[in-house]
């Protein structure tokens, strides 16, 4: 199965989109290949142009704090697991801990001048090559150790908002139920009532070979699935595609 996403609001695309640039630089940092890594410091930049002008930190902390609350309410609750949710508290309070210990986010890599000047070069089509930037190429043919102590040194300041971003993603994907749906001859709707969501995630067989193209606001979810085929624009599909889908709300 293959599983699409929808965010109903601009704070929600924001997580996932972080998520995942710190996806795609932790997996290539943890690879010994200098362009992988080359790969990884790029996704660090954007990560840290993706948390310049917002108050990331601010915003997931009280998320967290929001989700504390309500946990805490469920201690009394018949039927909830009593360990379970203290784990979660837990690790919530760290994570929250660990985001208030910290400045600004990424301000340590901003002060760094030769991330800085990497960062500039890196933006400019061949701009890391060693005609650019010979320190660069330098640090690539330096032994795999070495590269992996400086990438790990750089994305920890990073990994609080990582964890904390992973905590509410997790929280909001567990809040719903998955159902089973059908959209005759590819075209789905279905009323809200006005109920306010902030997710919604569909999961589609691979081999139906079609896509979900989602719209959705607090009255209602249109989907229309559309297949790829070569060089042409994606079409919409006329058959009856099988689906699940889940409405997830904090």
């Amino acid at each position: 199965m293959i599983i699409f996403e929808y965010p109903f609001n601009e704070r929600v695309r924001t997580l996932l989109r972080l998520e995942s640039l710190f996806d795609r630089m932790i997996f290539f940092a943890g690879l010994s290949d200098p362009r992988h890594h080359q790969v990884a410091l790029t996704s660090l930049f954007d990560l840290l142009d993706a948390t310049e002008r917002t108050d990331i930190k601010g915003s997931v902390i009280q998320d967290l704090e929001r989700q504390r609350t309500a946990l805490n309410g469920l201690k009394d609750h018949p039927g909830v697991n009593a360990k379970t949710l203290a784990d979660m508290l837990a690790e919530i309070e760290k994570a929250v801990r660990n985001l208030n210990a910290g400045g600004r986010t990424g301000q340590a890599l901003r002060e760094n001048e030769w991330l800085t000047s990497l960062r500039g070069r890196l933006v400019v089509p061949g701009g890391g090559t060693q005609v650019d930037m010979p320190s660069f190429h330098a640090w690539q043919n330096s032994p795999n150790e070495s590269r992996q102590t400086d990438l790990q040194s750089w994305i920890s300041t990073l990994m609080p908002v990582h964890i904390g971003i992973a905590i509410v993603l997790r929280l909001l994907r567990e809040s719903g139920e998955a159902v089973q749906a059908v959209a005759p001859q590819g075209a789905y709707q279905q009323m809200l009532a006005g109920k306010t969501y902030q997710m919604l995630r569909v999961w589609v067989d691979e081999s139906a070979k079609v896509f979900p193209e989602i719209s959705a606001n607090r009255y209602m979810v249109w989907i229309r699935y559309s297949a790829q085929q070569g060089t042409q624009r994606p079409q919409a599909v006329t058959k009856d595609v099988a689906f699940k889908m889940t409405l997830c709300a904090l």
